[in-house]
């Protein structure tokens, strides 16, 4: 039996009954239109219908999250690594979205797409 998707609070903010992902984990990527697929690439964990339950309560409390969003950057914002901490991160998200622009080419050209370690 499959149990059912929600969002709940337990005390962390919004985040999935059946995961410890957040509502406010997955937002940037909404804001940054990535499809489920590529979500999926970065959190493998989860499923087309724990993405669709947090879509949709986006999309119902779009002002409310957009406001913890913006207070989270902007929190985060006065809050800065040690340079070579923020160098690490700059490697890293440089080779997250090189993988999916590799991901989304071969399969613009139909190949067989590798998955995550290879």
């Amino acid at each position: 039996m499959q149990r059912e998707i929600t969002i709940i609070n337990r005390g962390r903010g919004p985040q999935l009954s059946t995961s410890r992902i957040t509502v406010q984990d997955i937002v940037p990527y909404f804001q940054l239109n990535y499809s489920y697929d590529q979500i999926r690439e970065i959190m493998p964990s989860l499923s087309v219908p724990e993405l669709e339950a947090v879509e949709r309560y986006f999309n119902e409390h779009r002002e409310e999250v957009l406001e913890v969003d913006r207070r989270i950057r902007a929190r985060n914002a006065t809050c800065r690594n040690p340079p070579e901490v923020e160098e690490i991160l700059r490697r890293g998200r440089e080779q997250i979205h090189a993988r999916l622009a590799a991901i989304q080419e071969q399969k613009a050209k139909g190949q067989h797409v590798e998955g995550p370690t290879g």
